[in-house]
């Protein structure tokens, strides 16, 4: 008994030291240029329009200090505007915790110049104003650096994406020629029926 209540507490101190790990934004260094191609205040359709986004490592900074870099992940985040009021979305300085960046968008092998890709919207991304960030991540897995497409305050090269309405044109015409196409033979059903009619009265 004594050793199976020892595992559990070992068990136990490694499960919090496995969750007590965290790391804080403002503990990162902002080392990544990020830029976007949509405009500030230019909207987007989701699952229709592209984004072309650029990174780099800061040459401003010394050098080596990218050493520790493996992987780039890049996340959708909500701008404050669309924050407001959205508990969900509420900004934490631990990133366990922090709701800003929910969409992920890629995860790359880090290169320190010459990267670009292009990333379409997703269907299920909603109505929203938005910016990029990207995250650098050392061999553990854990946040080292970042970069974002927008000031420190997150209220410049902000852009919006317009959700998808649920309806598809497609499926709208469609339902049309399938309602058309039940009238019709509701139509002709009656007229036949009628002639039908008709002919055995004659007899």
């Amino acid at each position: 008994m004594a050793i199976q209540g020892f595992l559990v507490v070992s068990l136990l101190f490694s499960c919090l030291a496995a969750t007590s790990y965290g790391v804080t934004f403002s503990s990162l260094q902002e080392s990544l240029v990020v830029t976007a191609s949509p405009k500030h205040g230019q909207v987007l359709r989701a699952g229709e329009d592209n984004i072309v986004v650029t990174w780099s490592f800061n040459k401003s900074l010394a050098a080596g200090t990218d050493s520790s870099y493996k992987t780039v992940k890049f996340k959708l985040c909500y701008a404050p505007v669309s924050q407001q009021d959205r508990a969900w979305r509420k900004t934490e300085d631990h990133l366990n915790k922090d709701k800003t960046c929910q969409h992920n968008i890629v995860t790359k092998p880090y290169s320190s110049s010459n990267n670009t890709f292009t990333w379409t919207a997703e269907r299920d991304v909603p109505t929203a104003t938005y910016f990029i960030r990207a995250y650098a991540y050392n061999s553990a897995d854990h946040e080292v650096a970042y970069g974002q497409t927008t000031d420190a305050h997150k209220t410049t090269n902000l852009f919006n994406v317009q959700a998808i309405s649920g309806r598809h044109v497609s499926l709208d015409i469609a339902s049309i020629c399938f309602s058309a196409f039940a009238v019709v033979s509701l139509f002709g059903f009656f007229f036949l029926e009628k002639r039908k009619a008709k002919k055995s009265q004659a007899k």
